[in-house]
């Protein structure tokens, strides 16, 4: 990441110990910036930690964001900050057909990626000046569902209304959405299992750019609105064309 507003800004990653986060959390610290990174898995956060080897503007916080009183007592952690970004998503056992789908796998999909990021938006927005923004991370199932992925597909959608809501009601701070295509990122495994290789093949075959996303392809588009503030209520499409196949 070049150096912009965003070197001399606090940002907060959540789901910043893997995949998406991890870059995202890797670019704005090469930017100079001090970096929060939230997960629930305290080992999982600790070698993003090792990784990242930047302990002086790296912090990292233990949290269930699917928890208002764990929401609250990370922002009075953190204090002020500057950027609150969450790519954090718990789709396991979610990606089945309806007859073999489980309520409680579905709860967690609605806790993590609608819940955990409006307590998000409620805690954090308080702590965020004036000129701070939120983004969320949705995805390209809210256009191109697929047999197995209705609640992620509904999910997706609910959070991109969400941000929507929230632009207006939080103005000025920005609130927008990066809704990625296909990334080769570990969630893979709760889609394809094994098959994740030969999947994602497929649709690089298929895709216009030829090719699916890596991690710092959204963490590219996460910071643009981090950084861009004339954009709010947006969602940003990173997707390699998919919503035109």
């Amino acid at each position: 990441m070049a150096k912009t507003q965003t070197g001399n800004s606090t940002v907060l990653i959540v789901g910043g110990s893997s995949g998406m986060g991890l870059a995202l959390a890797r670019r704005c610290l090469d930017a100079g910036a001090r970096v929060v990174i939230a997960g629930r898995n305290a080992d999982k956060l600790a070698a993003a930690q090792d990784r990242l080897q930047r302990p002086t503007q790296l912090q990292a916080i233990a949290v269930d964001i699917s928890r208002e009183d764990q929401v609250a007592r990370l922002f009075e952690q953190v204090g002020p900050v500057d950027h609150i970004v969450s790519t954090a998503a718990d789709i396991a056992g979610a990606y089945q057909l309806l007859p073999s789908l489980d309520l409680q796998a579905a709860q967690r999909v609605v806790e993590s990626k609608l819940y955990g990021p409006l307590l998000l938006a409620k805690y954090g927005a308080p702590k965020l000046s004036a000129t701070g923004s939120i983004t969320f991370v949705s995805g390209i199932a809210a256009y191109r569902p697929a047999a197995r992925g209705s609640v992620v597909a509904a999910v997706n959608a609910a959070l991109e209304g969400l941000v929507r809501a929230l632009a207006v009601e939080l103005a000025p701070i920005r609130v927008n959405a990066v809704s990625p295509g296909w990334v080769d990122t570990p969630i893979w495994r709760f889609v394809a299992g094994d098959r994740k290789d030969d999947t994602l093949s497929a649709m690089a075959e298929r895709l216009p750019v030829g090719r699916t996303g890596q991690p710092d392809d959204i963490a590219h588009a996460i910071g643009f609105l981090m950084d861009n503030t004339f954009t709010t209520g947006t969602i940003l499409h990173v997707e390699g064309g998919h919503r035109l196949i």
